[in-house]
């Protein structure tokens, strides 16, 4: 049987801007598995067979180790670029791990190492979708870019990524396999902005998304953090990450919690660490089922209603 080229990636900036570096820098076909931000079990949705080469972007390791396991034994090859926790890194002939928990790196930063910056300006891309400003900022400066064009890879960054939240692909205005698809065409982000329908009408979306968050006040706010819940709405769903990660900017010491209802009970709740001190985001999510992510920015897919209480109390506790 053929061997077969496998992508498996983030339905957010990162994840997209990680194989669009990869595969502006190695073009090639190959069977794409991605899913919405929050679908991070994705390896176990790959069906692979001795010699087949598995590329994997932007989920945790920790959360996709017994398919990883298996389809090392299958006989694939496995290259993993990921920055959240991973837990326990195998050891195994056939697996190649690019793997950095720094608060201050993205997936398509650690993608941008191994391609010695060849497709630099997409990880640029990604950091900013990511709401890493500053690493933007840094590893852009070899590209001499203006701060006009700097505030566009911005943009296209926040967009990318706002497509990516929701519970469901109905929420997303697309399906992030065919965003990567209209997307590789393009080297150039410039070109893409200019001439792309799909980064009008995600900047649209955002924007329209954005105005109904910032009109909702918190639940609970003291000088150490602040708690946002947001309706059983779409436009919730899509807006909760990239909401959270506008207030982690305009109040850097705080830290940040967005939690949207689910229309079948309970939340889903997105929390962003202080910018100033990037941690505790992962350690407050990892204490309840289905929560997981990095230091600087962490999530839950379901919290129950039952769970409300202990989680508003341990975001507090972690947050002081």
């Amino acid at each position: 049987m053929t061997q077969r080229e496998i992508d498996v990636f983030n339905g957010d900036a990162d994840g997209i801007c990680a194989l669009h570096q990869l595969r502006l820098d190695a073009p090639g076909d190959s069977l794409l598995i991605t899913g919405p931000k929050r679908d991070i079990s994705l390896l176990k949705r790959v069906k692979a067979q001795a010699g087949d080469r598995i590329t994997v972007l932007d989920i945790a390791l920790s959360k996709n180790r017994d398919a990883l396991d298996a389809l090392l034994a299958a006989g694939a090859q496995i290259r993993y670029f990921d920055h959240h926790q991973p837990g326990e890194i195998p050891v195994h002939p056939h697996f190649e791990p690019h793997i950095d928990t720094d608060a201050n790196v993205c997936t398509s930063l650690l993608v941008n190492q191994a391609l010695q910056g060849r497709q630099l300006i997409w990880a640029v891309t990604a950091a900013f979708g990511d709401n890493l400003a500053d690493s933007a900022r840094q590893a852009a400066a070899p590209l001499g870019l203006s701060d006009d064009q700097l505030v566009q890879l911005q943009s296209l960054g926040e967009c990318l990524n706002y497509n990516g939240y929701g519970e469901s692909l109905d929420d997303l205005f697309y399906d992030p396999a065919e965003l990567y698809l209209q997307l590789r065409p393009y080297a150039d982000p410039f070109a893409f902005i200019a001439e792309s329908p799909a980064y009008q009408i995600l900047k649209t979306g955002y924007h329209d998304d954005m105005a109904r968050a910032v009109a909702v006040n918190a639940t609970d706010a003291r000088a150490s953090g602040r708690v946002f819940m947001l309706p059983a709405e779409k436009w919730a769903r899509r807006i909760s990450g990239v909401f959270g990660n506008q207030l982690a900017v305009e109040s850097p010491t705080q830290a940040h919690a967005v939690l949207s209802a689910k229309p079948d009970g309970g939340y889903v709740v997105s929390v962003r660490a202080p910018l100033a001190n990037k941690a505790g985001a992962d350690t407050l999510c990892s204490q309840f089922d289905t929560g997981g992510g990095r230091k600087g920015a962490a999530g839950i897919n379901h919290l129950p209603e039952a769970e409300l209480g202990r989680f508003i109390a341990t975001f507090f506790d972690i947050y002081r």
